[in-house]
């Protein structure tokens, strides 16, 4: 038998809304699930930002996102992605990005550069932190470094 995927608690709380459980019952048995553990939003948080880093590459903000649609309160939020070491953070992108490189070799420069940069914010990384790692990965490669790139930070 498979175990059903974590949920959080307004997910939890979605469902037996969906369920037509009346809204008292409802509150009971989450709260009875919370002061057993069995709903636990900050333990779900820290997982869910390590495992869609480690899985997905994604950065703070992305996760922060995903976090936030499934109903985990803002302080939550922001304590589950400020344990997310910022070095570890930079060489995830640079990985991503060195996957990437590989596909691209023959791309014109600028555009290859927008890809690799689009790929990064897509992943939740920030404008200056996507350039410097495009550029730092280009560099290393020695490929041609697109005008305007050399400078940013």
């Amino acid at each position: 038998m498979l175990a059903a995927a974590p949920r959080t608690r307004a997910q939890l709380a979605d469902a037996l809304r969906r369920k037509d459980v009346e809204d008292d019952v409802a509150e009971r048995v989450l709260g009875r699930f919370t002061d057993v553990g069995l709903i636990d939003d900050k333990a779900f948080a820290q997982a869910w930002v390590r495992s869609r880093h480690a899985g997905r590459g994604l950065a703070r903000r992305a996760l922060a996102a995903e976090l936030r649609r499934r109903g985990v309160d803002s302080e939550t939020v922001g304590e589950a992605v400020e344990e997310l070491d910022p070095d570890e953070e930079a060489r995830t992108a640079r990985a991503l990005v060195d996957r990437k490189l590989r596909t691209t070799r023959d791309v014109d420069p600028v555009k290859r550069t927008r890809r690799l940069v689009g790929m990064l914010a897509r992943k939740g990384y920030p404008p200056g932190t996507a350039y410097r790692v495009v550029r730092e990965a280009l560099e290393a490669e020695g490929a041609d470094v697109p005008d305007g790139l050399d400078h940013l930070d």
